[in-house]
């Protein structure tokens, strides 16, 4: 027969393959091929971050929007709030000292508080300006 000549462990398909390697070689590629697949895959991988990156800053706004809309109304709120105080504060010290007085001090602390805040407020925009000056 014709495994008789074949060397023991191989079959007639290793012979095939043997005759003719060209039949059963891969497909050809070169390194150019695979470094422009590379690039391509690369630009693919761009495009799809880019894409994702997109999509999740529009829900970003998105809920930003309806965040800072709830934050205006708080704001608006405590703002009421405080106004309430003010006025029940100087309704309060009417008894004790007038009503212009009375005026005169809630007014001066919230005047000092005002300045209070202010200072701290310079403070953090000076720091914030000596990061960024140069230091030649």
């Amino acid at each position: 027969m014709l495994d008789d000549d074949l060397p023991e462990g191989r079959d007639d398909h290793d012979a095939e393959v043997d005759s003719d390697p060209e039949e059963y070689a891969g497909p050809e590629r070169s390194l150019a091929d695979d470094v422009n697949a590379l690039i391509d895959d690369g630009k693919t991988y761009i495009e799809a971050e880019v894409a994702f990156q997109k999509t999740r800053l529009s829900l970003v706004v998105d809920r930003s929007k309806s965040g800072v809309v709830f934050i205006l109304a708080a704001l608006a709120f405590l703002h009421l709030a405080l106004i309430g105080l003010v006025i029940g504060s100087i309704i309060s010290l009417i008894p004790l000292v007038g009503p212009f007085p009375a005026t005169l001090i809630v007014v001066g602390v919230l005047l000092i508080g005002m300045a209070i805040f202010l200072l701290m407020a310079k403070g953090k925009f000076s720091s914030l300006a000596n990061a960024f000056k140069d230091d030649a």
